[in-house]
């Protein structure tokens, strides 16, 4: 290296500020949060530019970068990670996105409901210690049809529970065919291992017959496993033994009959002309024994999993120590509570069940509402970029109805402008941030997962972004 390239390096290490000179400059005095994580921070990033400097990435005004860079980093740092997000996915269910939405008003209900206490595990009455799941027995037990209910932090730990209180050093008896693997790689077969339990698969992948269940069961079956394909379908030459067939085989054999729902549907969705799911209530009416499934899915309620079925098994469930480990807190509950209170019916639920009533929308609903907010983006912005609605077809979400697709209005914009990927780039860095999708080389901001109260929020973040 020459001479003076090393004298031009030194000069950089010499204007590099210091520590407590970027803790002046920034004024962080006066930002409420911990003194040693800011300058920790600082620190850090002034071995970096140091190492910057040393391979000669960095030859500019080296104090006006630190202080920019500094900066930078602490309004990330003193900003809130978690922040809301307009879904213009058009999947209502979006696992990304926080699956189920929550109404305003059912959050702030829930919210009033446990502040500053709650009688969480007290009774009132009594004067004397009451358990966490009563608050929503009254509620939940008749709407699903069963004897007693826990509520856990989600489905799979619903899974892993049931199965090692019931069947722990036992075979549980499956389906080849049910043998699912949902995001996040959890899949049957492990979480069957982990709860202690040995799985004993039954029939082929296409093809399982009552006898293969009756088959295999022996003095060593702790239960049978039905698992709900929620993610996926088998077609062609087929054949699954229905719940009803397969719990006359765990009755006959008095063998414990668990059903792993997934999505928790509690509604006729074909009364809305939507694709056909198993309701929880109704895998109670075929004779299941224990039924789990999500409360973030189709319930429409907070993450959680619920446990529900015969009081016997739910006390047993109960009793296991695990179960402490995986219980939820009461802002969960109190959630759940108002979800529950959501259902009026089969076929009837109040406007705050919020993820039903996006899933319900029709076309026609989802017209008005993208006119709305065409009508408020001014006409030369329309023409110039091409704004216009068009027909999509969107899933719900969540592996639930996957192979139906769901009628939904979408807002695309002419690609002669701006590219499909800056546009989304540009919709993602807006306030709030918008995330669409890329279909066919052309950006969409689907209306059908978005509440009709956002609308103008979008029309702004349209006119904002296209300027």
């Amino acid at each position: 290296m020459s001479k003076k390239h090393l004298d031009a390096r030194r000069a950089l290490f010499k204007k590099l500020p210091s520590v407590d000179e970027l803790y002046q400059t920034l004024d962080v005095k006066n930002i409420s949060f911990p003194r040693h994580i800011i300058k920790n921070m600082f620190r850090k990033i002034l071995a970096d530019i140091r190492k910057k400097i040393q391979s000669g990435e960095i030859d500019k005004d080296i104090k006006s970068f630190c202080i920019d860079k500094a900066q930078h980093e602490l309004n990330k740092l003193t900003s809130f990670n978690l922040s809301n997000i307009i879904n213009g996915t058009g999947i209502v269910l979006h696992t990304g996105l926080g699956r189920s939405p929550l109404s305003k008003e059912l959050v702030l209900e829930s919210f009033d409901r446990i502040y500053p206490y709650s009688n969480l595990e007290f009774n009132v009455k009594g004067n004397a210690r009451g358990d966490r799941n009563s608050s929503i027995q009254d509620i939940i037990n008749p709407l699903l049809g069963s004897q007693s209910s826990i509520v856990v932090n989600n489905c799979a730990a619903a899974v892993l529970l049931s199965l090692n209180t019931l069947s722990e050093d036992k075979e549980v008896i499956i389906s080849r065919g049910q043998q699912v693997e949902i995001g996040g790689s959890f899949r049957i077969p492990e979480v069957v291992l982990k709860a202690g339990c040995i799985m004993k698969d039954v029939g082929a992948t296409n093809k399982t017959h009552s006898k293969d269940y009756q088959n295999a069961i022996n003095s060593n079956t702790g239960a049978i496993l039905y698992a709900h394909t929620s993610n996926y379908r088998v077609v062609g030459f087929t054949q699954e033994i229905g719940v009803e067939d397969i719990s006359k085989v765990a009755r006959k054999s008095k063998v414990p009959f668990i059903v792993d729902a997934g999505s928790g549907c509690l509604a006729l969705f074909e009364k809305f002309n939507m694709p056909i799911e198993n309701t929880i209530k109704g895998y109670f009416k075929k004779g299941a024994d224990i039924v789990m499934f999500s409360g973030d899915k189709l319930l429409g309620g907070p993450q959680c999993g619920i446990i529900a079925g015969k009081k016997k098994y739910i006390d047993m469930i109960k009793k296991n120590p695990l179960y402490r480990a995986l219980r939820v807190d009461k802002l969960t509950f109190s959630l759940l509570e108002s979800t529950l209170r959501t259902y009026i019916s089969d076929s009837e639920f109040h406007k705050n069940n919020l993820s039903l009533n996006l899933l319900i929308r029709d076309r026609v609903e989802l017209v008005k509402m993208g006119e709305m907010i065409l009508d408020e983006i001014p006409a030369r912005k329309i023409k110039k970029y091409n704004i216009k609605l068009i027909d999509t077809m969107v899933e719900a979400g969540s592996g639930a109805m996957p192979i139906d697709s769901l009628k939904s209005i979408g807002i695309t914009f002419n690609k002669k402008h701006i590219t499909p990927n800056a546009l989304s780039k540009r919709f993602r860095e807006a306030s709030p941030p918008i995330v669409g999708y890329i279909k066919e080389n052309q950006y969409i901001i689907d209306l059908k997962a978005i509440p009709l109260d956002c609308s103008k929020t979008i029309s702004n973040i349209i006119c904002k972004t296209l300027s």
